[in-house]
């Protein structure tokens, strides 16, 4: 090929090449996050920041050496970055940091830095356990869309009972004397029994015996602080803690293990005996029953895949906060 047609066919390409392509790239943005499963969860929101001028690109914190994960790892490896800003940006889960606004170091820097998202209340799983969006979690597992469970109902009620025992392992840690109240001690005394789904009542007074038998301890212990505690409680509504939603703010792993979970469990096995029991009664033989049961299960979900996927946690106040904080970013 003569060299004049090869170099206008590749200045050809180059020119077309050159109109093709955006003036301008878009801006990535990295957002360091604790875990695998807070990657899907920030995505998610992250998704409609994005535009023609930045685009985001979730990921565990950059370390050559190992992989470390975790809320320590983001806020050293983000906070440390003379990059933190609008390119680098950190979300983390809040933990108690919220609650004690700037009592310990970490609560100051996740409270004090704009460039540091969090989630406001204890974790992402306290997202997944939203109330109101337990009932459609089981219609998805089990298809199945018979109500026969008040979740908004149990979830309140036990916030109502285990507030004033929270507001003690609050008061403590706000003073950074964890030490003095365990969460494990406070775990061992808000989890629920094992629960009769037709008779949810007693497993909430088992729990209010269990907390009330802790409250006497504190209060007979530290009988000079039970005035103070209590004016605690005033301070921590700004905060979106009140006895109704106090399972929001407490820790994640413990509500959806020894709370949701022992709730959602028996409901959904109880919604799936129903509909084997509907397709039994309407098969007309041994071999349709096995064909319809087959088909059913196949395409029901487990409880536990459908509960990270639920998205109705959008509707609550702390995921409101999350928006509002990302707007002032990336207006």
């Amino acid at each position: 090929m003569p060299k004049t047609l090869k170099h206008s066919l590749s200045s050809d390409y180059l020119e077309a090449a050159r109109l093709l392509s955006p003036k301008k790239k878009r801006k990535r943005v990295v957002v360091y996050v604790e875990s695998y499963d807070d990657i899907a969860f920030w995505r998610d929101i992250l998704k409609d920041f994005e535009n023609d001028k930045r685009y985001f690109e979730v990921m565990l914190p950059a370390n050559s050496r190992n992989l470390v994960h975790g809320k320590k790892s983001v806020l050293m490896q983000s906070l440390q970055s003379e990059q933190l800003g609008e390119n680098l940006i950190a979300c983390v889960d809040s933990d108690y940091d919220f609650l004690l606004q700037g009592a310990s170091e970490s609560s100051k820097q996740v409270n004090s830095s704009p460039y540091v998202l969090q989630t406001y209340c204890y974790a992402i799983e306290n997202f997944w356990c939203y109330a109101d969006s337990l009932h459609e979690v089981c219609v998805e597992a089990t298809l199945n869309d018979h109500q026969i469970f008040d979740f908004k109902w149990f979830m309140t009620e036990y916030s109502k009972i285990v507030f004033p025992l929270f507001m003690w392992n609050i008061y403590f840690y706000r003073r950074c004397e964890w030490s003095q109240f365990p969460m494990k001690r406070l775990h061992d005394n808000t989890m629920i029994s094992p629960i009769n789904i037709k008779n949810p009542r007693q497993t909430l007074d088992n729990l209010q015996h269990k907390v009330d038998r802790e409250l006497e301890y504190w209060s007979t212990r530290y009988p000079e602080l039970v005035d103070e505690v209590e004016k605690e409680q005033t301070k921590v509504q700004e905060l979106g803690l009140t006895p109704d939603t106090t399972y929001l703010y407490m820790q994640g792993h413990h509500i959806l293990d020894n709370v949701v979970m022992k709730v959602l469990i028996p409901v959904c096995a109880q919604l799936r005996k129903e509909q084997e029991n509907m397709i039994r009664r309407k098969s007309v033989h041994e071999k349709q029953f096995d064909n319809e049961l087959t088909s059913y299960e196949r395409s029901s979900l487990p409880v536990e895949v459908v509960l990270r996927k639920t998205k109705k946690y959008t509707e609550l106040f702390c995921y409101r906060w999350i928006l509002e904080d990302l707007y002032n970013i990336f207006p």
